[in-house]
């Protein structure tokens, strides 16, 4: 491949995956599960892959106690340290949550009470410069709202939407409350890069969801207004006006657009229920259909034209700010070096793409399940942390290569299974 002008090369982020879950009234917590808390050379491990900068997680859930002040001396030794290495971090304030035991994403008052923690955090640490206040609230929103598996568990097309408005606002008000103490405060805010595919009866339904998948982008960016479609679906669902209007009175565009992109990313909506298991069954108000990974369809398009069709809607500066895939080395290498070329590919022209993310360093549990099951499946990332240590994987190796020369001589040629026409049997998860 050729190698880019310096100028253009993505640089190494990191992050650990460290969802803070709360289902029925079990918290989950993925740096306790993996063992991030208890260990003290994490950090020195990570600085030796050379990355420049870190998703690194300032949980509400975690910190927040409304009994007692709040304990800051652990966070502030990390962020100490990750200073002196030379890592920018990016401050999540929430990752998959629902907020403490005192709100929750339908609280009228949750984007107020995050603002306020999110000031909280912003004087204890007024040099942190890059926050990302709630990691996915669109994924987040579906989860919780829609299909019920999160708290608060609820499923409807309301709900759902007033769970994303929540989010969408608790991070506006949160990079307000952020900016009166560093006005520099900058938002990198992430997102699931999907896109759904469907036989052509149902093309209806994917055109829904391929427009669906923007909100969470269109609202901080301003755009949805009274022309925009989901306005009037959304007022139809009893959004009120003056909420949409919040949103057109306050824009909030992203410094960074960021996207995690999985192999269950895209979707595959196939009417034909017979030729799929039962767990994959849904549908909407007109009929029933399976909705399957599109891995294995023929029909997944891969990340390059899911990021062009982001940079056309929006000109902003993207990242890739989740990288991962739960497989063997192998697997794990090729869907790295498609996702390294594809980001390649997009800066041929200038830096539109600014760095691909190693995401879930420590590896994850029960993700095979989105955490309904706790079974303690395991799935390597980075490191390998199974027997309590951290054993670096081919991964390792390979991005410390790309931190420090912007180029890897991957040993692999061949494509993923992802790119097969072979169906992936995902976890029954409901």
């Amino acid at each position: 491949m050729e190698i880019l002008h310096p100028f253009c090369i993505p640089e190494i982020w990191g992050g650990p995956e460290c969802t803070v879950n709360r289902i029925g009234d079990t918290y989950r917590d993925q740096l306790e599960d993996t063992g991030h808390y208890a260990r003290h050379n994490d950090i020195d491990h990570f600085a030796g892959l050379g990355f420049k900068r870190m998703r690194y997680p300032i949980l509400w859930e975690h910190h927040w106690d409304d009994r007692n002040p709040i304990n800051w001396n652990w966070i502030e030794k990390k962020l100490i340290l990750l200073q002196s290495k030379k890592i920018i971090p990016i401050a999540g304030l929430m990752h998959h949550g629902s907020g403490p035991r005192h709100t929750d994403l339908l609280d009228e008052k949750f984007a107020v009470k995050l603002a306020s923690y999110a000031g909280r955090v912003a004087a204890r640490f007024p040099w942190l410069e890059y926050y990302t206040p709630i990691n996915e609230p669109l994924t987040t929103a579906r989860f919780s709202g829609l299909y019920g598996f999160w708290y608060p568990h609820h499923c409807s097309e309301f709900s759902f939407y007033k769970m994303l408005l929540n989010q969408v606002k608790g991070i506006i008000l949160s990079m307000q409350s952020i900016r009166k103490i560093n006005p520099n405060a900058k938002l990198i805010q992430t997102e699931d890069l999907s896109k759904t595919h469907s036989t052509p009866a149902l093309s209806y339904q994917a055109d829904f969801e391929n427009e669906r998948r923007w909100l969470t982008y269109d609202l901080l960016c301003g755009k949805l207004n009274r022309t925009h479609y989901f306005w009037n679906h959304l007022r139809s669902t009893g959004i009120g006006e003056e909420e949409l209007q919040f949103f057109l009175d306050n824009p909030c565009p992203p410094s960074i657009i960021g996207f995690n992109y999985y192999v269950t990313s895209e979707r595959y909506l196939d009417e034909s229920l017979h030729n799929y298991p039962g767990y994959t069954h849904g549908g909407n108000a007109k009929e029933s259909y399976a909705d399957i990974a599109a891995a294995g369809t023929g029909c997944m398009e891969g990340v390059e034209p899911l990021l062009k069709e982001a940079w056309d809607r929006y000109q902003l500066p993207m990242a890739i700010t989740e990288c991962h895939l739960n497989g063997s080395d192998e697997d794990q290498l090729i869907w790295w070096k498609e996702t390294w070329e594809a980001c390649c590919n997009m800066n041929r022209n200038g830096p539109i793409v600014k760095a691909v993310t190693a995401w879930s360093l420590l590896g994850a549990y029960d993700w095979n399940s989105l955490l309904l099951n706790k079974d303690n499946y395991y799935e390597k990332g980075v490191y390998d942390i199974s027997n309590g240590n951290l054993q670096p994987t081919i991964l390792a190796d390979m991005i410390h290569h790309l931190s420090k020369y912007g180029h890897y001589h991957f040993p692999i040629s061949d494509k993923g299974w992802w790119k097969e026409n072979v169906l992936i049997e995902e976890e029954a998860i409901i």
